[in-house]
């Protein structure tokens, strides 16, 4: 099926800034090159290609020995489903030739912001919690000032008064604070962000690590037929 998409124009800046945008398209794009087994040509290794590229949402072109793809919503049994886009192209290589490819995947984008955004959300959430903490110690504070005023004058004594009424059990209070606090806490605590920020970080590393040693297995295997 005919398309217009190229990987490289599509997400390659201009030649001023191709340099620094290749320090870090590495983080969402898979480079690579497969060799092509012995006297194999570019219509017979397109032709191993193709069953890749029968899947729901695929549309592929191809110019001679290029071949341009984009994915639209794949289903999990794609074996490229993690791919969004992509280039392919056999060139010479000594006495045979090869496959070169250059894949973009956004899911490896998102893995890797994920874990910036969730850091954020953590800090926020910690600053929240310093400015409340705040108040919470202020109240506690007057509170015991207050209980420390009520106290039996020597006059009051000496002519019989009662004495004022003693105040709430402080190891009581000490709990209900300490409970009260712990919800707090819990309510402000950074701890849940941090968490998703490991996972998602975690996958990111894993899909970066594992994915283009997959993709180039999988290559390999099909041209082999």
């Amino acid at each position: 099926m005919a398309s217009s998409f190229s990987a490289e124009h599509a997400h390659t800046p201009p030649a001023p800034h191709r340099s620094l945008w290749r320090m870090i398209d590495w983080i969402w794009h898979i480079r690579g090159e497969v060799p092509l087994p012995a006297g194999q040509t570019a219509d017979e290794a397109f032709g191993k290609l193709d069953p890749l590229f029968a899947h729901a949402g695929t549309i592929h072109a191809r110019m001679g020995n290029h071949l341009t793809m984009t994915k639209h919503d794949p289903l999990a049994q794609d074996p490229l489903a993690v791919i969004d886009a992509g280039t392919m192209q056999i060139e010479a290589a000594g006495d045979g030739a090869i496959l070169r490819y250059h894949l973009v995947s956004r899911a490896l984008l998102y893995c890797f912001l994920a874990p910036l955004l969730f850091l954020g959300v953590g800090q926020l959430t910690a600053a929240l919690g310093t400015l409340e903490k705040t108040p919470i110690e202020d109240k506690a504070d007057k509170k015991k000032d207050k209980q420390a005023e009520i106290q039996l004058n020597p006059v009051d004594k000496f002519l019989g008064a009662p004495a004022p009424e003693k105040p709430k059990d402080e190891k009581k209070d000490g709990k209900d604070k300490k409970a009260g606090g712990d919800k707090e806490k819990d309510k402000f605590s950074p701890t849940p962000a941090y968490v998703f920020a490991g996972i998602f970080a975690a996958l990111w590393l894993l899909g970066r690590l594992l994915e283009p040693w997959l993709i180039r297995r999988l290559f390999t295997r099909q041209l082999a037929g």
